[in-house]
């Protein structure tokens, strides 16, 4: 059987992704390892035969600026867009991971680990697999690999341990925002009882509150933006509860006949947003009051309702809910394209330049101190162009983003190709450490590395006004791991975890990659 393996190594790679994936799918308490089974499955075979984990460079390649790509493109609007307000996150976040390596390399130091394996300890530890392949191309061999197999599990571990402790937690926090998790949206018919403007409704100058349907004189049409309402019309108002309510108790009381359950005249329907010239642009700029004398009230997005606001950037796979004249209705449709083929698809082209562009700017070495250079490598340079592309959303014709369930594909597949080539190329040094005094000098300054790193962060998030559930969701974004975020999700209710979680994903990402090519050398 191993012969058949050596000799076609597409069916050991495939072999090892299936194996990987079940074995990534059994819980082992509140853990589940997720595409980390292709690595250790990769691991047990390679040891078996070290045929089997030669000429993997090229795949090993391909699939992590696969990953690192698509991660960029998903967060980097989130990133860029939050920059300010997570500002101070961030910054402790940095000085963090700052400390965890210098506790790295002196728990090493003690324990007489080499720089690879240091490396190797402190992704693992931290769960990054394209710092890991930083590590690797800096230190020349797949020793880190050994490091990051046997620090992994215990990363993971120790992470879960400490979201648990913190997840629930109630400290002050004077730079968050209450959470809006668990309300959702509503939307009520409300009578009006006096006259007024629009914008003199609380929370409509905002836009925490949109309107769509607008009763007159016995004739429904959908409002306009200028609107003067009068004393005995009805309309509908969507948004939050609580911002309903202020907006209701302006207005007059709700009714129990709802204007949008009437669709004789004005209709309301869910389009999938899969027209690349509406993908990337705001609401406002597609003025849809203008265009079709419609409004959109929610967009959805993945499992989260989106109030429509004017300057929410609509994405190929959003599903818009739009309240259009009913003989408008086949003209809304042919404008957001509404095809579920085609936001399965992605763009060859724009992800070809945005991978080229990204391996390019990989290609750069940033000098440090005494001669020496950092590659960006093709871990952090696809990341970096990812999350720049991702912000810009298109240039002229050309979007740059990726639906969203093709982008979580391709991301998956990418990440799992990764994982089973560096097991592979990787088993036979890993038999060699892994019950060895030198394998548990890895495992303990794995564990020390992510206890400091994940005690600090949660202290400094603290400090920083931020709130025990954007705390939590930080430290698993910092460690990088999306099942210590899916533990963390079982826990609370809470959009914060979230939002900590990508404001800290693709940062920690940036730093590890280059912090671990400075402990391959040391």
């Amino acid at each position: 059987m191993l012969d058949v393996l050596a000799s076609s190594p597409l069916l050991t790679i495939m072999l090892v992704v299936a194996l990987g994936t079940a074995l990534g799918a059994v819980p082992i308490g509140p853990i589940r390892f997720g595409a980390a089974g292709a690595l250790f499955v990769g691991l047990a075979l390679g040891a078996a035969d070290e045929r089997l984990g030669q000429g993997l460079g090229l795949l090993q390649t391909l699939g992590l600026a696969l990953f690192v790509y698509t991660v960029g493109l998903a967060a980097g609007s989130t990133f860029f867009r939050d920059l300010r307000r997570q500002l101070p996150l961030m910054g402790v976040a940095v000085g963090v991971l700052l400390v965890g390596a210098a506790s790295a390399i002196g728990v090493a130091r003690v324990l007489g680990l080499d720089g690879p394996l240091l490396a190797g300890a402190f992704t693992g530890g931290l769960t990054s697999t394209p710092a890991l392949a930083a590590a690797q191309a800096a230190a020349g061999s797949d020793e880190p690999a050994v490091g990051y197999a046997l620090g992994y599990p215990v990363g993971v571990t120790v992470a879960i341990l400490a979201v648990a402790l913190v997840v629930g937690r109630h400290w002050p926090a004077r730079r968050d925002p209450a959470p809006a998790a668990g309300v959702g949206l509503t939307a009520v018919t409300v009578a009006v009882e006096r006259a007024t403007r629009l914008d003199a409704v609380p929370g409509y100058r905002e836009q925490a509150v949109r309107m769509s349907y607008l009763a007159r004189d016995g004739k429904v049409r959908v409002i306009r933006p200028d609107e003067e309402l009068r004393a005995g019309d009805e309309v509908v108002v969507v948004g939050p509860a609580t911002k309903v309510e202020g907006a209701v108790e302006h207005l007059g009381a709700v009714v129990g006949a709802h204007l949008a359950h009437d669709r004789t005249v004005v209709e309301n329907q869910r389009f999938v947003v899969s027209s690349r010239r509406i993908a990337g642009r705001t609401l406002a700029e597609l003025d849809l009051p203008g265009r079709f004398d419609g409004v959109v009230t929610r967009v959805r997005r993945g499992d989260l309702d989106l109030l429509g606001r004017d300057d929410l950037t609509l994405e190929l796979g959003d599903r818009v809910l739009a309240v259009v004249p009913r003989e408008r209705l086949g003209e809304a449709s042919r404008f957001f394209g509404d095809s579920e083929k085609r936001v399965s698809e992605i763009d060859p082209v724009s992800t070809g330049i945005g991978l080229a562009v990204g391996l390019l700017v990989g290609l750069v070495a940033l000098p440090l101190p005494g001669g020496a250079a950092v590659a960006l490598g093709s871990a952090a340079g696809p990341l970096l162009v990812g999350m720049v592309l991702g912000r810009i959303e298109r240039t002229g014709r050309i979007v740059w983003g990726m639906p969203r369930y093709a982008n979580l594909a391709i991301r998956q597949l990418g990440l799992l190709l990764f994982l089973a080539a560096v097991g592979l190329s990787s088993g036979q040094a890993f038999a060699a450490q892994a019950f060895t005094a030198t394998g548990a000098a890895v495992v303990a300054t794995a564990a020390v590395t992510v206890a400091v790193t994940c005690a600090l962060l949660a202290l400094g998030a603290r400090g920083a006004g931020v709130s025990a559930p954007r705390a939590a969701g930080a430290i698993a974004g910092l460690v990088g791991q999306p099942a210590i975020l899916a533990y963390a999700g079982t826990r609370v209710t809470d959009e914060r975890v979230e939002a900590g979680y990508a404001a800290l994903f693709a940062l920690g990402i940036l730093a590890k990659i280059l912090l671990v090519q400075v402990l391959v050398v040391l």
